[in-house]
């Protein structure tokens, strides 16, 4: 997503526009999964099984918008529902509407865990919300031993309102996961992975409202950026993680043997 593949940057109105465009397009898009009201597609080379694009898209009944996208800002509530991170706190502040964070991900056994340094930025747009991010470089943030550092080429949420108290999601992302993984996690993701990660975050829509009244329910920093207090960190401090300058694994001979029985669960 970085302009030129050298300058970190914060996306302006033309990147969230075109992130727009990506997230309600179908063309070029191939349908992998359709039921129950959540639809997965993917688009790129099946047989590379490296970086693919995929999307998501569910319908929040009884979720307004709004509350959907404090939902996927608040890092305190995130431990509630995300049973697949690891770890996530804020890093830094850029403006007033982007910052840097870490998060750190379970993937399914026997692949290594993942983690990413990412650059956020997000957009309210009337009734609509993104929020997008792609891999930095933080001089303080260097890659763990414990981890496999991967690299996010374009995340993002977009969060549609549908009528009154009710939402559209969509979940679009680009992963460089650092490693030749095999078919079957490609499938995997499609099929599993990515539904059930958003039915999470459906389920967390509808029971946030009752946990924020009584988890400081006026400490909103993404709404009022005065509440924000990390420090602030300079474009200057950062730079664009190239996916090439990091740890290749090979994990294609890897079976899903051993997979856990709550992997499979759709």
């Amino acid at each position: 997503m970085s302009r030129g593949g050298e300058m970190v940057y914060i996306p302006d109105d033309s990147d969230f526009s075109s992130f727009r465009d990506q997230c309600e397009s179908l063309e070029g898009w191939h349908c992998r999964y359709n039921k129950a009201g959540v639809t997965v597609w993917s688009q790129g080379q099946e047989e590379s099984c490296t970086v693919q694009k995929i999307k998501t898209r569910i319908s929040c009944k009884d979720v307004p918008a709004e509350t959907l996208y404090d939902v996927l800002h608040d890092t305190s509530y995130r431990k509630k529902w995300d049973s697949n991170m690891i770890e996530t706190y804020d890093i830094g502040r850029l403006t007033v509407n982007a910052d840097v964070g870490y998060y750190s991900w379970k993937c399914p056994s026997p692949l290594k865990n993942r983690d990413f340094v990412t650059l956020r930025s997000w957009l309210p747009l009337g009734n609509d919300y993104m929020i997008i991010n792609y891999s930095v470089k933080h001089p303080n943030y260097p890659p763990r031993k414990d981890f496999v550092r991967a690299v996010s080429l374009q995340t993002g949420y977009l969060i549609k309102a549908n009528g009154a108290g009710a939402c559209v999601l969509y979940y679009l992302t680009q992963v460089d996961p650092r490693g030749s993984l095999p078919k079957w996690v490609v499938n995997r993701v499609s099929q599993f992975v990515a539904p059930k990660a958003m039915k999470k975050i459906y389920k967390a829509g509808l029971k946030y409202p009752e946990w924020k009244r009584k988890h400081d329910p006026e400490y909103k920093p993404w709404v009022y950026p005065e509440q924000n207090t990390l420090p602030s960190v300079s474009l200057a401090e950062l730079s664009v993680q190239h996916a090439d300058s990091l740890e290749n694994i090979d994990e294609t001979g890897l079976s899903e043997d051993h997979l856990s029985t709550s992997d499979h669960e759709a």
